[in-house]
């Protein structure tokens, strides 16, 4: 069976893993790319052997050669092409994050639901798959006995530099309420320790404005570069997390779990150590044949061949990141505890 892709927005991430991806499995090919403009679509063409360019998203949906879509925009334009898309009959693997909102999640969710005969696929986050199912099978057999309490931390001092450039992740327009590296961390934890029930979050814009490379004019910022969160699981776990770009020097970035019979450290190499209480640490190994790599186009094309069920990530789980995400943006704006 010969799938033919199209890609709408050819991000670092569409060409570095995406498109390598999609030509690594047998009688897979893509043929179209529609990006920003029409030069940069041609300009990608070239670069990427891409044999055909589309004027606009409209003109690739359809073209009715195309089974499937890779969508990798940045996420204020992720709803309108994932609804489009499926309302064309194409399969959808969706960049994250999944949307600006939870609202806009909800649609794409209900859209997929509509249509149970094509696959709705979001890119995963991606930092666990070496150890994250050995982690998850230890919490499931209570090996950390009770995981009371976690820590997640992520600083740096990347954005302490104020005369970079503006990104589209200090734009609300184009990330909505997404903040640094906070989506990708929430998935994770979401699939070690289960649902969150409730956040506490406080947030500070340090580095209030820089200068738009599109227009060269200063804008100001909303998205935070200083956030912490305190959340609440479902499972009576609560979660610290820290997320920063104006802390240069931080002694250690990762997620800590505290179990009521032993602790363990991971950190974003997917690197991990634990410990029974009173007992050294050591190193944490995955499971034989656990360590799953990146598999995303891969998985994708197995969902649409064989049926394969969506696990990383389907749109019922970004859901859950959204509402978490619009969560903690209703809690530091409006001095809230917000329920997820």
């Amino acid at each position: 069976m010969r799938i033919r892709i199209g890609l709408i927005g050819a991000g670092a991430n569409t060409r570095d893993r995406h498109v390598p991806g999609f030509r690594a499995v047998e009688d897979v090919e893509v043929v179209s790319v529609c990006n920003r403009s029409r030069e940069s679509s041609e300009a990608v063409a070239r670069a990427l052997g891409i044999p055909r360019v589309a004027a606009s998203v409209d003109e690739l949906l359809a073209d009715g050669e195309l089974d499937a879509v890779c969508i990798g925009t940045w996420p204020y334009r992720h709803r309108d092409y994932t609804v489009a898309a499926l309302s064309a009959g194409k399969h959808v693997l969706c960049e994250a994050r999944m949307a600006m909102d939870a609202t806009e999640a909800t649609e794409m969710l209900e859209a997929s639901r509509s249509r149970p005969d094509l696959v709705a696929q979001l890119v995963p986050a991606p930092f666990d798959f070496r150890l994250g199912p050995t982690i998850t099978r230890l919490i499931r057999e209570g090996a950390l006995g009770d995981v009371v309490e976690a820590t997640v931390t992520v600083a740096n001092g990347a954005g302490l530099n104020r005369d970079a450039a503006l990104s589209w992740r200090h734009r609300t327009d184009y990330s909505g309420h997404n903040t640094m590296l906070m989506g990708i961390y929430a998935e994770i934890v979401q699939r070690w320790l289960g649902d969150t029930r409730r956040v506490s979050a406080s947030a500070r814009v340090v580095v209030e404005s820089r200068i738009d490379p599109e227009t060269g004019e200063r804008r100001s910022i909303e998205v935070p570069d200083s956030l912490g969160i305190l959340a609440e699981m479902a499972s009576g776990s609560r979660v610290a997390y820290q997320f920063s770009s104006v802390a240069a020097g931080a002694p250690y970035n990762g997620i800590v779990l505290y179990g009521t019979k032993a602790t363990l450290r991971w950190t974003p190499d997917d690197r991990a150590t634990w410990a029974a209480h009173g007992q050294p640490f050591a190193d944490l190994e995955p499971d034989s044949g656990s360590d799953r790599g990146w598999r995303v186009e891969s998985d994708f094309i197995a969902s649409i061949r064989d049926g394969a069920p969506v696990e990383l990530t389907n749109f019922a789980d970004g859901l859950k990141y959204m509402r978490f995400t619009d969560a903690v943006w209703r809690s530091w704006n409006e001095g809230v505890r917000a329920d997820v």
